[in-house]
């Protein structure tokens, strides 16, 4: 009985945000392609190098960069090593559970992680101590603290920001091979900003930046990263159906709301 409830209500909630849509409206008053307000809390909140609390609209995410030292990967001996993880609180979400990292945080932390990765976000080959030995270690922790949608854009928004804002202890090796942490420190630098930008598809509409609603009752759901140069430099499509009239469109929109959100990360930093 309740799940017979619970999809009655599903089906009244899908057609009112479907009916909504059809008038290009949506339930929080927003333009179809219009991003929901993005807020940087102020002072610190972690003991990570860099950090970024970012509010969009409802949604909160947490991002820390800490550093450490250790051998880079064998097909990559002349690059630093980037590790990216996400933690679905369950504080964040009734369908949030305790435990290991499940497919939707395995799959968050791949697209945040492929949009940094595929523009060349962070310069690498700075990374690099001594090379094919030992190379500075990144890791991306991304904590979301409450869940009211897109989480790909607020954590990719907040990860440049944490980035940019790291401040690294320099290291030093001399000629014996001993490692000396210094007191000096050298702060990342952003090569390029990429900029997730999420849409669903509601009938034949596309929406920017969905809200948990809209991803519930959405007939498809797509992830576009753009540049500085405005190339797409990579897609995640979550499900459902989309024409390549379409994804044309959802680019064109990405590219013009970029300055807007590009803007923002370079005021927080």
């Amino acid at each position: 009985m309740v799940l017979e409830s619970e999809l009655v209500t599903h089906n009244l909630l899908k057609d009112y945000i479907r009916d909504l849509a059809s008038k290009d409206q949506r339930i929080d008053g927003r333009g179809l392609h219009d991003f929901r307000p993005i807020e940087v809390r102020d002072g610190t909140f972690t003991k990570a190098e860099g950090e970024a609390w970012l509010k969009l609209g409802n949604t909160q995410v947490l991002v820390g960069v800490k550093a450490d030292v250790g051998e880079p990967f064998p097909d990559t001996p002349d690059k630093g090593v980037l590790i990216s993880n996400t933690e679905l609180l369950p504080l964040a979400s009734p369908t949030f559970e305790p435990g290991p990292p499940n497919e939707n945080s395995i799959e968050v932390a791949r697209v945040v992680d492929r949009a940094i990765r595929s523009a060349d976000a962070i310069d690498m080959s700075s990374l690099v101590i001594v090379e094919g030995k030992l190379v500075y270690m990144i890791f991306l922790d991304m904590y979301v603290l409450d869940y009211d949608g897109n989480l790909e854009d607020a954590l990719t928004i907040a990860s440049l920001i944490a980035l940019a804002r790291a401040e690294i202890p320099e290291v030093e090796v001399n000629e014996d091979g001993e490692l000396t942490i210094k007191e000096s420190k050298w702060k990342l630098k952003l090569k390029d900003i990429p900029i997730n930008f999420t849409f669903v598809k509601i009938g034949d509409k596309l929406l920017l930046d969905p809200v948990l609603e809209e991803e519930q009752v959405s007939d498809a759901a797509i992830t576009l990263a753009i540049d500085k140069e405005g190339r797409v430099c990579s897609i995640q499509k979550k499900h459902g159906k989309f024409t390549m009239e379409e994804i044309i469109k959802a680019t064109s929109i990405a590219r013009n709301k970029w300055p807007q959100i590009a803007d923002k990360i370079m005021e927080a930093i």
